[in-house]
């Protein structure tokens, strides 16, 4: 079987999208005719042009500015049918979902209307589909660490729909001990905590997102490699790092994706995986991620059957639910 193949055939899990990342420019006008809303551009096309990003903040910025179409419950409802829709298509068979409450909340839009619309798609996404899936709430790191207490305390009447708490947005300059505080109210309600890091910060970033914050998988981490010592720790405790191939090459973080260190991860005994982080503006879905990395640095068949098994056992599924796609996995 071919990689092609084999990529269309497995049993996907994806455990790093943004759902406000997979925001097509089209779905972006068509809420802002719903809503009133004025968009900065003359049409999709126009948007989807402006996708020449320099680094993490110049797309953060447009990423900002697009999210203000997101007003009602419908339109999460809906945002977040869309990416069901496509990862049905693509046989992505469970999806931990991020989503930033803060840049909705700071707008007006009530918590309520942001979780229950997403998390209303999530669950019918396993009624239709048999996806199953896991919500993550993250905090915004370019803000005080009292604006991600707010949101956990207005996210504290939905916590039935959320999984667990993340750290995303500008990295640099807003270290994980920022947070330590508010991670660790988080644990003690029970959720899951992950955390962007060794994006564009530091690999120090990686350690002190698993040392002060408790994560549990770490967000990127490509920069992980500049510490043979951090390495050694990560491969050891085999954590789970959710890499984003497409993403990295769009913001800057590599140049090519010839460039990429997924390779070298990989042979260092590290648990990478592939994601699509904000697919929308980067330029393909999870397979896309897929093929476009295992072409760009010729992986092998075995090379992406070990990427897909360690998505599905650094998931947050329950042991029965891990071991069943283990299997089919290891049939193909």
């Amino acid at each position: 079987m071919d990689i092609a193949s084999f990529v269309r055939a497995m049993p996907k899990v994806e455990l790093h999208v943004h759902i406000e990342g997979t925001l097509e420019p089209e779905a972006a006008f068509a809420f802002a005719r719903r809503n009133g809303v004025s968009l900065p551009y003359a049409s999709p096309e126009a948007m989807r042009a402006a996708y020449d990003f320099k680094d993490l903040q110049s797309f953060l910025d447009l990423y900002y500015a697009a999210c203000s179409v997101l007003l009602t419950r419908r339109d999460f409802y809906d945002l977040t049918w869309a990416y069901i829709e496509r990862a049905a298509e693509e046989g992505i068979r469970h999806t931990e979902v991020f989503f930033d409450p803060q840049t909705h909340t700071s707008r007006g839009v009530a918590m309520s209307s942001v979780i229950r619309g997403i998390s209303c798609a999530l669950s019918e996404a396993h009624d239709r589909y048999g996806i199953t899936s896991r919500l993550i709430m993250c905090f915004l790191r370019d803000l005080p660490e009292e604006d991600a207490f707010l949101a956990l305390r207005q996210a504290d009447a939905y916590l039935q729909w959320v999984d667990g708490v993340g750290l995303d947005s500008g990295e640099v300059g807003n270290p994980p001990s920022k947070f330590e505080r508010v991670f660790a109210a988080a644990r003690e309600k029970g959720l899951h905590a992950v955390a962007h890091a060794g994006e564009e910060g530091p690999a120090s970033y990686v350690r002190d997102a698993l040392d002060l914050l408790g994560a549990e998988r770490i967000d990127h981490g490509v920069r992980s490699m500049e510490d043979p010592d951090l390495v050694e720790r990560l491969a050891r405790d085999r954590v789970c790092l959710t890499v984003c191939p497409n993403s990295n090459v769009r913001l800057r973080v590599v140049e090519r994706m010839e460039d990429h260190p997924l390779k070298r991860m990989l042979d260092a005994g590290l648990a990478v995986t592939v994601n699509s982080d904000d697919p929308a503006y980067f330029g393909g879905y999870l397979s896309d991620n897929f093929l476009g990395v295992a072409r760009a640095l010729d992986l092998t068949l075995e090379d992406v059957r070990a990427i897909a098994r360690n998505g599905i056992e650094g998931s947050f599924l329950e042991p029965e639910a891990k071991s069943a796609l283990l299997a089919e996995l290891g049939a193909l």
